[in-house]
């Protein structure tokens, strides 16, 4: 059954690439990668990857849910900056070549570690207060 009511909501499924892809930029630039649902509402519903913004005014009603990246994990660690990848390379070797291949390792771990740092559930804002929806992961 579709419904105008956020509340009917039960779970939604989020593809983990869409979450890694939200979690990245959000991290890395200035944009506002969210997972997005689309109304109509049912109990079953997908989230979608989605740049905040970047479709305009949305003239319907209900209007699309934006839930944050950081919502779906819980004590993940920062996103590993070009400056502390440095200092993991022995001065005396130090090389352009080096530091690329050493960031992108660390990078590469950081979206490893990401499976191990999801939640079960997130919660969503809504008119009265808050809602409660169950999570679960493709891919």
């Amino acid at each position: 059954m579709q419904s105008a009511d956020p509340t009917v909501i039960r779970s939604i499924a989020v593809t983990v690439d869409d979450l890694v892809s939200a979690l990245e930029a959000t991290e890395r630039t200035a944009i506002n990668a969210v997972l997005r649902i689309t109304p109509p509402f049912n109990g079953r519903m997908r989230a979608r990857l989605h740049i905040a913004g970047g479709e305009g005014h949305y003239d319907a009603s209900p209007q699309p849910i934006h839930i944050h990246p950081q919502k779906f994990v819980d004590g993940l660690a920062p996103y590993p900056e070009v400056d502390e990848t440095a200092q993991t390379i022995d001065e005396s070797g130090y090389s352009v070549e080096k530091h690329r291949a050493a960031h992108e390792r660390a990078v590469g771990h950081w979206r490893q570690s990401i499976r191990n740092h999801l939640v079960g559930t997130v919660e969503i804002e809504i008119e009265d207060g808050s809602h409660k929806i169950a999570v679960s992961y493709l891919g």
